[in-house]
């Protein structure tokens, strides 16, 4: 295809638009060749001809965010939710217009619109979702996503709890006001998430607002290793989740477990140190180690308590003693009011500042205790402070993947106000959840990060006559890399 320009004294230039080698490309190079020759040149519309022939711009006749698409839809394949719901296309859609962008069921189907996917009718939506609210559909995913993360016996778990509030006044027996990390007086629910060594989820359960955090744990874990057959796991938890009763209840169901200890008292390792040492204090990072053989009438394994410290961590408790006793200390002679501060001792109208007191937390400052009843490794080998230290700090994974299902993935379920329609909810976001951080430990990126550069680059489809021609914006190399990644993962189509 070429354009001959002319002129009257007989010169001629001769422009080469291309070669083609068949019927479409022929179209196409004749599109661009009249689109060439009408550039610049202002055109009155007369309404004659619309055809590609005119010169005029070609038809698209399809838009969608291709790339971005396909990678969440290789996700969730790569876990296998698609074999673990059936091929279920209502479900999939929900969740991965989730991570596209969180919104309510209804205005989902506007961003699958958006992304150029055929969405399913909002009264099909409804009539799904009772279906998703149920507890073996969430046991097929928890199934699909330990598969994925290879548990198997004495694998590490981590475990906590958070709260969702409800715009409400009234509770109804399911959101009902309770202890809220938020501080919060509406009506809310409690969730439980439970997730590998990594953060990524396996379980996530629903419970009553104003149900103890400490009596959500065991019921999650149970549930879960009943599901999978798995005869023991490490639960990894804060010491806020264990209560005395609790820990016993860990113990009596044969787990074993590496929990946060609460420290009431100055360690006997601790002063032993301290008196072999006067003056001196205790270096960085030095660990204690104090075994906790079991009795002859105790049901337990043997325990071992690992007492960290600190130096970081003592200069901010100490710190924080100091602001209190100059709280305590101004309220005793009455330039303040007595508000809650631990160390103001009232003996009748007697206000005194608890010296013992202060001199006991100074004490432990810079302290933590880690308790575990682990014989052996996961992996067989012995076990030391520094996995048992290191297993505990796992848990900002959990706090991160709680992070992102409220952030990123909207999890308050601010449209929803019966228990049927919450637990459908929260079974969309766990799979959000999980497809989520597939993407991230795929790409190194945060799902956030991919998700608002991914959209921005779309696949079209243009008629040319009788032809249908697909064209994509050019895609940067960091994300072409990512994208290649995702497509190239095991299990992914």
């Amino acid at each position: 295809m070429q354009i001959v320009h002319s002129s009257r004294r007989g010169a001629r230039d001769i422009e080469h638009i291309g070669s083609a080698h068949d019927e479409a490309q022929l179209a196409v190079l004749k599109s661009v060749a009249r689109q060439r020759l009408a550039a610049g040149q202002g055109e009155l519309d007369l309404g004659l001809d619309d055809s590609p022939d005119a010169g005029g711009p070609l038809e698209i006749t399809g838009s969608r965010m291709g790339h971005l698409w396909d990678a969440l839809c290789c996700g969730y394949n790569g876990l296998g939710f698609g074999e673990a719901t059936g091929g279920d296309e209502v479900f999939r859609q929900l969740v991965l217009a989730r991570i596209i962008e969180p919104t309510s069921k209804q205005d989902s189907l506007r961003v699958l619109e958006e992304a150029g996917i055929d969405a399913v009718s909002y009264p099909t939506v409804n009539r799904r979702l009772p279906v998703y609210a149920k507890a073996e559909w969430r046991q097929r995913l928890a199934g699909a996503c330990a598969t994925h993360a290879g548990l198997g016996p004495g694998s590490l778990v981590l475990y906590d709890v958070s709260t969702l509030y409800f715009e409400t006044d009234t509770g109804d027996g399911f959101r009902e006001p309770g202890f809220s990390k938020e501080r919060r007086l509406e009506p809310q629910i409690t969730i439980g998430l439970l997730t590998d060594a990594g953060g990524f989820p396996l379980m996530v359960e629903a419970f009553e607002g104003n149900k103890a955090e400490t009596l959500t744990m065991l019921p999650t874990i149970r549930s879960f290793m009943d599901a999978h057959q798995l005869p023991d796991v490490t639960v990894v938890a804060d010491a806020g989740m264990i209560s005395a009763a609790n820990q016993k209840a860990i113990e009596e169901a044969g787990l074993s477990f590496i929990l946060g200890a609460r420290i009431s008292d100055v360690p006997y390792v601790v002063a032993e140190w301290r008196r072999e040492h006067p003056g001196q204090d205790i270096p960085d990072g030095h660990v204690f180690c104090q075994p906790w053989p079991a009795g002859s009438a105790d049901r337990r394994r043997d325990q071992v308590i690992y007492y960290q410290y600190k130096t970081d961590r003592a200069r901010r408790s100490l710190r924080g003693i100091d602001e209190q006793i100059a709280k305590a200390e101004k309220a005793v002679a009455g330039k303040t009011a007595v508000k809650r501060n631990r160390f103001v001792q009232l003996a009748g109208a007697t206000k005194t500042v608890n010296r013992s007191l202060e001199a006991k937390a100074r004490a432990l400052a810079g302290l933590k205790g880690y308790v575990t009843n682990l014989a052996a490794c996961p992996d067989g080998t012995p076990v030391t402070a520094e996995f048992v230290i290191g297993a505990y700090h796992r848990l900002f994974q959990i706090e991160k993947s709680f992070r992102m299902s409220k952030h990123d993935l909207a999890a308050r379920p601010i449209y929803h106000h019966k228990r049927e329609s919450i637990e459908a909810h929260l079974t969309i976001v766990f799979a959000a959840l999980a497809v989520s951080k597939w993407i991230e430990d795929h790409t190194g990126w945060s799902i956030k990060k991919f998700v608002r550069t991914a959209r921005r680059y779309r696949t079209v489809t243009i008629r040319v006559h009788d032809h249908t021609l697909t064209a994509a914006d050019p895609l940067p190399d960091d994300l072409r890399h990512a994208l290649k990644t995702i497509r190239t993962s095991p299990g992914a189509h």
